[in-house]
């Protein structure tokens, strides 16, 4: 709901006659509806950050791992993309607090990724201008973007947006030879 009309214009009523409980029993999990926002970010990140982890800490080269970890923040986003969605458009509706645990936890996550940029570079895969967290900052501001243009019924699928995501950034860190 939160995806379709937007925070501020989804009542509790309307929640709670979704979910099919009483405003008590919402009311018993979540203290408030800024609640209900914070669990989808919180959700989201945890579960992309878990997954981050097991790929950074995985076999392969750091670009091997780079463009997987690359395409899983993609996957996830299509693949929960009423919850992405909800992230960009009512984050600033949270209050101050939770906003600040949202972009910690947002750091933690962004700053293992450049992690593997940086392990790429110093490895000799990726050219080492742009420094690592400008091409993080890129990537991740275009991914960002995705919730206002993309539509299931498009002409391109999900899958094939990720790819191009990826060859586009991994292609930017290569470079050519010269540039390494």
């Amino acid at each position: 709901m939160f995806a379709e009309k937007g925070y501020a214009s989804t009542s509790v009523q309307e929640i709670v006659d979704a979910a099919g409980v009483t405003k008590g029993a919402m009311y018993h999990y979540f203290g408030a509806k800024d609640d209900l926002l914070y669990e989808i970010y919180h959700r989201l990140l945890a579960m992309q950050m878990s997954r981050l982890e097991r790929i950074a800490d995985g076999p392969g080269g750091p670009e091997e791992r780079l463009r997987a970890a690359a395409l899983d923040v993609l996957e996830t986003s299509f693949l929960h993309l009423d919850d992405f969605t909800v992230f960009w458009r009512s984050m600033h509706m949270l209050s101050a607090t939770r906003q600040q645990a949202v972009r910690a936890e947002r750091r933690r996550y962004h700053e293992r990724f450049r992690g593997l940029v940086e392990e790429g570079q110093r490895a000799g895969a990726f050219r080492t201008e742009p420094p690592a967290d400008l091409a993080v900052h890129f990537f991740f501001g275009a991914v960002h973007q995705i919730p206002t243009w993309y539509h299931a019924g498009g002409r391109l699928k999900a899958e094939a947006i990720a790819a191009h995501y990826v060859d586009l950034f991994l292609d930017g860190l290569r470079g050519t030879a010269a540039d390494r």
